[in-house]
């Protein structure tokens, strides 16, 4: 079959543009500049800033100052905005030792070390509000990629403020035949596997028709987030999250205790396929599980 030059551009444009929303980049501080105005600009979280730069609540930027913004990336996301939740991380898993290095962020060692965020502070019992040192030791997974990375923009520049939709990177499996007595956080909704960056259930819905919640816990999370639009989490009191995503308002805020049941907001619609639907995640651990399987009430 012959390709036509015009697809071939096309198909081409498209990978560039996909490579460059989800690649880290490089962002120069301006006077007015917060670390919430700046992950508001890239539609990430505060947290996740904070991890790729190794700084603390505490600390304050400054003028000038060059931020690393790191790749949306929603496990991490998860694990960062969540309370931390002691576990057997490195259970049926070999672990090595790694010494800090100048310039090292629990971000960067986790890309070089093959892990995610989440994994690496499970492993080593760290919290939100972590700054490691030149020096300290640190467990990572002994088969890890250990693969260097690189920004995609040169130190100083000032990378340019996320406003359109990345291309659609998720895909689509087979509807779920849920069982009649699974509670969703919509009526009666078309169940479809999602799969990409993150695996969850894309859930079909009335336009503006409530959004419940479906297992009672405390809001850690409010915000837009960069490929899935308004998100909140809900971390139960058994450490499981649930992310609802692509709402099209919200009525809860962080620090809220969101009982079952009661409305969290309402159906958005999404900007890539125009249809009136939101999207269920589900992290245990900080890793992704069945939101069909997951625990209600």
């Amino acid at each position: 079959m012959k390709i036509s030059p015009k697809k071939i551009i096309l198909t081409v444009s498209l990978l560039l543009i996909s490579s460059l929303c989800f690649a880290d980049s490089k962002y120069k501080v301006n006077k007015g500049d917060t670390l919430y105005s700046i992950s508001k600009k890239y539609q990430i979280t505060v947290a996740e800033l904070r991890a790729a730069n190794n700084l603390s609540e505490k600390d304050v930027i400054k003028v000038g100052q060059v931020l690393i913004i790191p790749t949306a990336n929603l496990n991490n996301a998860v694990s960062l905005n969540s309370d931390p939740v002691k576990t057997d991380a490195s259970k049926n898993k070999a672990t090595k030792t790694y010494v800090v290095q100048k310039g090292d962020t629990l971000y960067g060692i986790s890309k070089k070390s093959g892990m995610s965020v989440g994994e690496l502070m499970a492993l080593n019992n760290f919290d939100n509000n972590t700054v490691i040192k030149v020096g300290q030791k640190v467990k990572v997974y002994e088969t890890g990629s250990a693969v260097k990375t690189s920004t995609t923009t040169a130190a100083g520049t000032t990378a340019t403020q996320v406003t359109s939709n990345p291309p659609d990177t998720r895909t689509y499996g087979s509807t779920v035949n849920a069982d009649s007595s699974t509670v969703w956080p919509v009526k009666n909704p078309k169940v479809t596997t999602v799969k990409g960056k993150v695996n969850g259930v894309q859930l079909s819905a009335g336009k503006d028709e409530t959004v419940t919640c479906i297992r009672e816990g405390s809001v850690m999370y409010v915000g837009v987030y960069r490929g899935y639009g308004q998100i909140l989490f809900i971390q139960s009191k058994t450490g499981i999250i649930y992310a609802y995503a692509g709402l099209g308002s919200i009525n809860v805020k962080k620090g809220d205790y969101a009982m079952f049941g009661t409305s969290l907001g309402t159906v958005g619609i999404d900007p890539i396929s125009k249809k009136s639907q939101i999207t269920l995640m589900v992290f245990q651990n900080g890793q992704p599980i069945d939101p069909a399987k997951a625990p209600r009430s």
